[in-house]
């Protein structure tokens, strides 16, 4: 059986009008073609890794410790938004080991089969990865929790009186669990991690590393104000960064240049109608619809139907931006708009 992958500020108003049903470009989830563009981009290493300076510190200290005592480390959770970098680390983890990762994804294991398929598959010391754990069924769950404490498996066979119970022993392995809902995680399975490390959104300097080393990679160089210019706006996120890089990259190759200066960024940002906040159209609409309600509060439903956007995208990928810019607040009532929100996208009430 194979390895199962499915993954690994200031500047013009823009018009929110003009760019209307764009693609979403500063979505954190990664689809497609980008996820192969981001495995080339990806640190190889703790020393390599910019920013979540807690977490790679503890994770370094795990490794060390575990490599000492040739054993495999604590079963690790990593928690987080989406796009700050939990599957590379997990790479990191068993490339600093020296074994192999497997990894799947939370809705892949439907059946328990699955599951001990892969679990069966590893070695000792080897990094089984499971990322949106907590959407791994209840039934295959029960699974993972012998698995992780005692490295066993009770596997059945058949059904109804021909049932058989054939059990299994593994490897000792290290599991690291990715989740962006780590509230949905059952006790039971969040109390066997040994180490629970969260990411946080990045500050500008780091993403601004990150977007200069990536540019490095790329072949394209890039000034710091170009630079500092993609790093403001991406969210805290460097998934995001990237792409504003790769589109950054497009423009000035289109346009000849051999060196990625801040009008070009500039350029690109306002084509992909990313403002000086780092807000995209949908942000602003979502913005006025709240600046508009006469109640001084909408409900998530009546936003969405205001936006024409899925309830769980602007909870889950605009909502907590718009949180941390200060832009609206949460209350028992709704989501309201704050004035630092009603200036950013120019509304007159």
């Amino acid at each position: 059986m194979s390895d199962v992958d499915p993954i690994h500020a200031s500047g013009p108003v823009v018009n929110a009008d003009a760019f209307a049903g764009l693609e979403q470009a500063t979505n954190p989830n990664a689809s497609g073609p980008e996820i192969e563009f981001e495995r080339g981009l990806r640190p190889s290493s703790l020393q390599e890794f910019v920013g979540q300076n807690r977490t790679t510190d503890n994770l370094n200290i795990a490794i060390t410790a575990a490599k000492a005592r040739n054993e495999a480390p604590d079963h690790i959770l990593l928690a987080g938004p989406p796009g700050l970098g939990k599957t590379s680390l997990a790479r990191i983890l068993a490339r600093e080991l020296g074994t192999t990762m497997h990894s799947t994804t939370g809705p892949a294991l439907d059946r328990a089969r699955d599951l001990v398929g892969i679990l069966t598959q590893l070695r000792a010391g080897d990094v089984l990865f499971i990322d949106e754990i907590h959407r791994v069924p209840a039934a295959v769950e029960e699974y993972l929790y012998t698995a992780m404490e005692d490295f066993s498996v009770d596997f059945t066979l058949d059904t109804g009186p021909n049932a058989r119970i054939l059990p299994l022993t593994l490897e000792r392995f290290t599991l690291v669990g990715a989740t962006t809902r780590d509230g949905l995680l059952t006790a039971p399975l969040r109390g066997r991690f040994g180490i629970v490390e969260r990411l946080i959104p990045y500050p500008t300097e780091d993403l601004e590393r990150i977007v200069t080393r990536a540019a490095g990679i790329l072949g394209i160089q890039i000034n710091k104000a170009a630079a500092t210019m993609i790093a403001s706006r991406s969210r805290g996120t460097p998934r995001v960064a990237n792409r504003f890089l790769k589109r950054v990259r497009d423009l000035a190759q289109v346009q000849g240049m051999t060196r990625i200066d801040e009008a070009v960024a500039e350029e690109t940002l306002v084509r992909l109608g990313v403002d000086a906040n780092g807000l995209e159209d949908l942000d602003r609409r979502i913005l006025a619809a709240l600046a508009r309600a006469t109640s001084g509060t909408l409900g998530l439903k009546t936003i969405a139907a205001a936006v024409g956007e899925a309830e769980d995208t602007i909870e889950e990928v605009y909502e907590p931006q718009l949180l941390r810019l200060g832009f609206i607040e949460k209350s028992p009532r709704g989501r309201m708009v704050t004035e630092a929100g009603i200036a950013a996208i120019q509304f007159e009430v």
